[in-house]
């Protein structure tokens, strides 16, 4: 993972492109900047525009300026470097044929598309994701307080019509209940 994020940071954003640059590249090669730009050289028919191309004066200082580097380095750009895109770097395994070099391309890729899928998905906010999963509980509360008051609502109405027929049955019950007043003669009861 380390070596991975080593490479990435030689990934540089030139012409609205990603990029590395010749020195970089080399430096992991474990070759010369010369030697490999020689090899370069050798085969321009595998490096169209699209998979390489020479930083301007401008780009050259805006990079220097904008590159940490040591001051031997610095001294030592003669001549504008050549940035090489992620076909570029890919068509480079076929140029430097080591055992080195294979495997230092693949940890390469494996760089240029852990950026392209950083650039295609950022990381989630914990924040943002934090403030969403709130509102969809909200929202999830709200529902189930809803339906809980349409069941309240029902079972107060019902809750009522039970009251209010047992008072009606208590007042039938109250009056059958009642003593009447016999009808007819009563005889008075003897001692």
């Amino acid at each position: 993972m380390e070596q991975l994020e080593v490479i990435q940071s030689k990934i540089y954003d030139i012409r609205g492109q990603k990029v590395m640059l010749d020195r970089d590249l080399a430096e992991m090669y474990g070759v010369e900047t010369r030697a490999l730009n020689q090899a370069v050289k050798r085969n321009t028919d595998r490096f169209p525009i699209d998979f390489m191309f020479q930083l301007t004066d401008e780009e050259t200082e805006i990079w220097k300026s904008q590159i940490v580097m040591s001051n031997s380095i610095k001294m030592g750009v003669r001549r504008n470097p050549y940035a090489f895109t992620e076909l570029g770097v890919a068509m480079l395994s076929s140029v430097l044929n080591s055992k080195t070099a294979i495997q230092i391309n693949m940890g390469i890729m494996r760089a240029f598309v852990a950026v392209r899928q950083l650039l295609l998905s950022p990381p989630i906010n914990p924040v943002h994701e934090l403030q969403r999963e709130v509102k969809e509980l909200k929202e999830y509360i709200e529902e189930v307080f809803a339906d809980y008051n349409d069941i309240n609502d029902d079972t107060r109405m019902q809750l009522e019509l039970i009251n209010q027929t047992l008072a009606e049955l208590q007042a039938q019950k109250a009056l059958a209940d009642k003593p009447r007043n016999p009808i007819g003669f009563i005889t008075p009861k003897k001692k």
